[in-house]
């Protein structure tokens, strides 16, 4: 305690240790997720580009976008790079350069820190409800600019003098579907009472954290969100039984026993940076090679790595209740893992400098192994690096496994899996030079800066559990 205050750190650690909830327990909150879903009307049918209201391709095909200028469009890119095997290549990509709010609030009840979450739909969601954020909108929405209602709790977030501000950060979306796309990630707390509406409930961090085990109940948005949240330095040794949650609570906490130092990091990547190039250059959609436009698509003449496609929307419960918007469908399934060892007495996580197309800085941190693009399982003799390894895992290495969904309201029913797994002692130290080993504590203090760690590395990392 600080003066009287209570560390903010120690307010996040003690909802994270905390599963039981008075106002409902994590069993019930499922129930209430199926009980949303029965309650309200879905209805997305794919539809001709030229049915889409309000969204069109200007003359020579060159981007696809709304009437208004807003929201997002479609655009083609070529992009050259010496990162990787394949150097050159032409693609779709979103271009949404607005900066959107997801946002949480809290509020603490005798004295754990509780989450007001959402039952959200989204489009792309492939079983419609999930858990959200309090606020999750783009700035076209919370502006207004389809004529909708204004996101509920809005308030919170553009006024600092009726909440205090725990997290506040600007994180990167998909660098391989977004141009250099980002989100304000933002965490307040309040102390008044809030009118809690119908599809809104508090849970503590804890729970949060246990539904992330369940496939596809706790939305990217949430994820990336909680993915921030920082637990404090200790370097006290963790009491009671020793299990992979203690341990991975050691690994949060512990500041001394890195393999390597921050500046070690620093270093390692600064020199990744200086080594690999990255021109992304603004093509027609028209010019783009090796892709097809079809009435209805936009698709890679292999079928491969993903299509953009054209939906009318019908959500009974949201701002506006119809709309129509393209969304992107991924080819298949992707992969997305964590491998974790003991190094010096602490879990340390393998992380690669990766590069994809829409980063921000050309590289981020991202999983062990991140196949979001192609059919991994027919590239594991290709060489990627830690692929067979992951695949072939043993049961009892598996120490987190479920199936999560991309963000829905650009994403059209996609899902990944992801995976946490704990090495064997005979797994090598030594890694290849794009890859260093990093504890928990130091990926948390890397979240707190802008474009460090990817989207797919936060989600995963949103899933660790100390309980």
């Amino acid at each position: 305690m600080v003066n009287g205050t209570i560390p903010k750190s120690y307010l996040f650690l003690q909802s994270a240790l905390t599963e039981e909830n008075p106002f409902i327990t994590t069993e019930q909150v499922l129930d209430w997720l199926q009980e949303r879903n029965k309650k309200v009307k879905v209805n997305i049918q794919r539809v001709k580009f030229s049915d889409l209201d309000q969204w069109k391709f200007d003359e020579g095909v060159t981007v696809l976008r709304h009437i208004t200028g807003k929201f997002f469009s479609i655009e083609g890119i070529n992009v050259l790079t010496n990162f990787g095997n394949k150097q050159e290549w032409d693609q779709p990509i979103i271009n949404q350069p607005e900066i959107g709010y997801l946002g949480i609030i809290t509020k603490e009840f005798n004295g754990i820190l509780y989450f007001l979450m959402q039952a959200k739909i989204e489009p792309g969601n492939v079983n419609n409800v999930q858990l959200s954020p309090t606020l999750q909108a783009t700035k076209s929405n919370y502006t207004q600019v389809h004529k909708g209602k204004k996101p509920t709790y809005l308030e919170y977030f553009v006024d600092r003098s009726i909440a205090q501000v725990l997290l506040d950060q600007l994180q990167s979306e998909q660098g391989a579907r977004f141009v250099r796309k980002r989100n304000r990630n933002i965490i307040v707390k309040v102390t008044e009472e809030i009118d809690v509406q119908d599809n809104f409930v508090w849970l503590t961090l804890g729970q949060l954290k246990r539904l992330i085990r369940y496939d596809n109940t706790v939305n990217m948005d949430t994820r990336t969100v909680i993915s921030g949240i920082h637990f404090g330095d200790s370097n006290e040794p963790i009491g009671g039984r020793e299990s992979f949650s203690s341990s991975m609570l050691l690994s949060a906490l512990d500041s001394k026993r890195g393999m390597y130092s921050f500046d070690d990091i620093i270093s390692w990547f600064t020199q990744l940076k200086l080594q690999y190039d990255l021109t992304v250059k603004t093509i027609p959609l028209s010019s783009l090679r090796d892709w097809v436009i079809t009435d209805n698509e936009i698709r890679h003449v292999n079928n491969k790595y993903f299509k953009v496609i054209a939906a009318n929307v019908e959500i009974s419960s949201r701002e506006v209740s119809r709309w129509c918007q393209p969304l992107i469908q991924s080819a298949q399934e992707g992969l997305i893992a964590f491998v974790v060892k003991k190094i010096n007495g602490v879990f340390h996580f393998l992380v690669q400098a990766k590069l994809e197309c829409g980063n921000f800085d050309v590289l981020e941190f991202a999983p062990t192994v991140q196949c979001l693009t192609g059919n991994y399982r027919e590239t594991v003799t290709g060489g990627l690096p830690f692929l067979e390894y992951v695949l072939s895992a043993k049961k009892q290495h598996i120490r987190y496994d479920s199936l999560q969904s991309e963000e829905g309201g650009r994403f059209y029913r996609e899902q990944n899996r992801n995976v946490i797994i704990e090495a064997a002692e005979d797994f090598p130290v030594e890694v290849p030079e794009n890859y260093i080993w990093m504890t928990l504590n130091q990926l948390f203090y890397f979240i707190k800066f802008n474009n460090y760690l990817n989207i797919q590395s936060r989600s995963l990392l949103s899933a660790v559990e100390f309980i």
